[in-house]
């Protein structure tokens, strides 16, 4: 059985739906990136990362930086673990909106120009293929994770705190929860 941790990114210096599309950390961002590398560096060495993997945004891999450095290895980046893809006729003013009916239900209810169902497969696929990884990803990408290792159609499984870590073990094509990471209010609702 081989181990992944999931990560949700520290806390951006803009929310979502502010100016700036692509924000990296504040301040707190910053010192939550530091704080989660030494607790995974702290892990037993069984279940320790040896790779590095983030989102394409900067919130992801400026939380994965501290980590990358102390492990002496580059950050890889995986646009599957990245945000949610927002339907093409949809502007980023009305990404919230979007957002927020779809945390209300189900997968397969999503409306908008992907198979959300299929979305949430290729999370967990690219999960799998980075066993031995610290995963570096997003609100909605670690929701769909759970559902997928859990079994539940809903697409708010948990509310992960900014830099919390979860942990999945893999086996074969199973992808298993073994642990959610830290949750709280999130500005994501």
């Amino acid at each position: 059985m081989s181990f992944v941790h999931v990560i949700r990114h520290g806390k951006p210096a803009a929310a979502w739906g502010e100016s700036d599309a692509d924000p990296g950390l504040d301040q707190i961002g910053h010192a939550q990136a530091r704080a989660v590398a030494e607790a995974i560096l702290a892990l037993p060495l069984a279940r320790r990362p040896a790779r590095v993997v983030s989102s394409p945004l900067r919130r992801c891999q400026e939380t994965a930086a501290p980590l990358a450095l102390a492990l002496g290895v580059p950050v890889e980046v995986d646009p599957r673990v990245g945000e949610i893809p927002t339907p093409a006729a949809l502007s980023p003013a009305e990404r919230p909106a979007w957002l927020r009916e779809a945390f209300a239900g189900r997968w397969d209810q999503i409306r908008g120009d992907l198979d959300y169902v299929a979305w949430t497969e290729g999370v967990a696929s690219a999960l799998r293929e980075h066993a031995g990884a610290a995963v570096f990803s997003h609100f909605v990408a670690l929701n769909a994770a759970v559902a997928v290792a859990t079994g539940t159609a809903d697409v708010m499984a948990f509310r992960p705190d900014h830099a919390s870590l979860t942990t999945f073990a893999i086996e074969g094509e199973r992808l298993i929860l073994l642990e959610k990471g830290r949750e709280a209010q999130s500005q994501v609702l």
